[in-house]
């Protein structure tokens, strides 16, 4: 029997969002109500990288290709989950740790790295303690020719890695360099039970967009 597991974060103004102004905080406002106009609507403003998220290529390489000319066949379809929930706050994954994690098992299009790191969600560490990838663990995923990597973290990258570093969003660079779509922030990994699933990632269809909010599940 199959189970659809939601793997996207509510979106709200108390939510966090990095705190650069490249990224405005989320505003919800009430426009129409029952009282005045027998209906309701909202006004949302939101930017293309809040929550759960997708980065297309353009996020970070000029001329790239924007969200919505990603094909769903990239964006949905098998996956396999890699557990590194026990993995140290800070630490490096490297090759060799993808390797002994993978095993005998095999690699699918799209790669989906659990922390477990939604249990910080909104707490003071989000954006700087979680484990990360190495330059090189990317390089090795890439050369898997992968579609696309999934995390439920901020990033792929070391947080130390933000803008004015000399490595700048390196491991971003990797992936959308080779049109490897990230998806960031994702919830509930630890409910997969299973190695492969099925996962379904749907954003929202914005014409020359660098990213946008998506709605993800996964079906198991």
């Amino acid at each position: 029997m199959k189970k659809i597991i939601d793997l996207t974060m509510n979106i709200n103004e108390k939510m966090h969002v990095y705190n650069v102004h490249w990224h405005p905080k989320v505003k919800i406002k009430q426009l129409g109500s029952f009282k005045k106009v027998n209906r309701e609507t909202r006004k949302i403003v939101i930017g293309t990288h809040t929550g759960t998220h997708v980065d297309a290529p353009r996020h970070f390489i000029n001329k790239g290709k924007t969200i919505e000319k990603v094909s769903l066949d990239t964006l949905c379809g098998d996956a396999l989950i890699l557990d590194f929930s026990k993995f140290p706050l800070k630490k490096e994954i490297q090759v060799s740790d993808l390797k002994k994690k993978l095993g005998k098992k095999k690699i699918k299009p799209r790669v989906v790295i659990r922390y477990d790191w939604d249990k910080r969600s909104n707490k003071k560490n989000y954006f700087k303690d979680h484990p990360f990838l190495s330059k090189k663990a990317c390089q090795w995923l890439a050369s898997k020719r992968i579609k696309l990597i999934a995390l439920d973290c901020p990033q792929p990258d070391n947080p130390l890695n933000s803008k004015g570093s000399p490595c700048d969003a390196e491991n971003h660079k990797v992936f959308l360099g080779k049109n490897i779509i990230i998806v960031e922030y994702l919830i509930n990994l630890r409910k997969i039970k299973k190695d492969y699933f099925k996962l379904f990632v749907c954003p929202l269809k914005i014409d020359n967009g660098d990213g946008s909010p998506a709605r993800c599940f996964a079906i198991v």
